[in-house]
């Protein structure tokens, strides 16, 4: 709603190039809000996730060139695919996001440059490395390895690379949360995650997300609509939040269309029971 709102109020600024700015200002910084919530959804793990059964090599040969683009010219890509590889069950879209995250952290412990590697491969896990993980079902696993040759980390930074907000890099560099959205995005898909550092030596990080062993039917996903542009209908807006109300009708009244608004569908019904109208519930309350 603030993203929208300064949005709407920049095009109304165009003749005004200070107040334009202020606006745009006003829109970045909603949208790191609006970042930093998602990073703080992933680690609490209540991120929507869409799972489907994923070839993880597939998807990280995919990202090359994006890595390649990102990262400093000094960091050599490598990759060591299992050609054996099952599929995994998790978010395709999340899971980039992860390996990427990861792949940052690493330059930043590469200084002067040297090799990010990601491997794939099968992995089972039986009752002992349950009994040394609980949280982690026995089981067939896919594992991705990021592993980097950078400085490595001391056990005082290792024991606490999970936690939010943690941190050794100077303020402004890093918002201590990109360790901790992976953990959030790994456990909340059922798997696992690991951190192998030693001083000097470099750092691994093994993701281990739940193997496809049997053909499932996947839902289907749901195929979306052509937006519609403009229009000249009577729309009911539906919204109990009096600023989402506002913007929900600013907007719709922008594209054309005639805009009825209410707290609730009651409440209107007893205004205008024979009015007939399109009812738009904000998916915001």
């Amino acid at each position: 709603m603030i993203v929208g709102n300064a949005e709407h109020l920049a095009e109304q600024l165009v003749a005004r190039g200070d107040l334009k700015r202020l606006a745009d200002d006003i829109c970045s910084a909603g949208e790191r809000g609006a970042e930093l919530t998602q990073r703080l959804l992933a680690f609490s793990r209540k991120q929507l996730l869409r799972p489907v059964e994923t070839e993880c090599s597939k998807l990280v040969e995919s990202m090359h060139k994006l890595l390649r683009r990102t990262l400093r010219e000094d960091i050599e890509i490598s990759t060591n695919f299992d050609p054996a590889l099952r599929q995994a069950f998790a978010d395709p879209v999340q899971l980039e996001s992860a390996i990427l995250n990861l792949a940052l952290n690493a330059q930043d412990a590469m200084v002067s440059g040297g090799r990010l590697t990601i491997s794939t491969a099968n992995a089972s896990l039986d009752v002992g490395d349950h009994n040394t993980h609980p949280d982690v079902g026995p089981g067939e696993y896919i594992v991705i390895a990021v592993t980097d040759t950078g400085s490595g980390m001391p056990r005082r930074v290792l024991e606490r690379a999970f936690e939010p907000f943690f941190t050794t890099k100077e303020v402004g560099k890093g918002s201590g949360l990109g360790l901790s959205m992976v953990y959030g995005f790994v456990k909340q898909s059922n798997g696992h995650v690991t951190i192998y550092s030693e001083p000097g030596l470099g750092t691994t990080v093994r993701i281990y997300l739940p193997a496809v062993l049997a053909k499932t039917q996947s839902a289907p996903l749901a195929v979306e609509k052509d937006v519609v542009q403009s229009g000249s209908e009577t729309v009911l807006v539906v919204e109990d939040d009096p600023f989402v109300r506002s913007y929900a009708v600013m907007s719709l009244e922008s594209l054309g269309y005639r805009v009825i608004s209410a707290v609730d569908g009651r409440r209107r019904s007893r205004r205008s029971p024979q009015r007939r109208t399109s009812t738009c519930c904000s998916p915001m309350s």
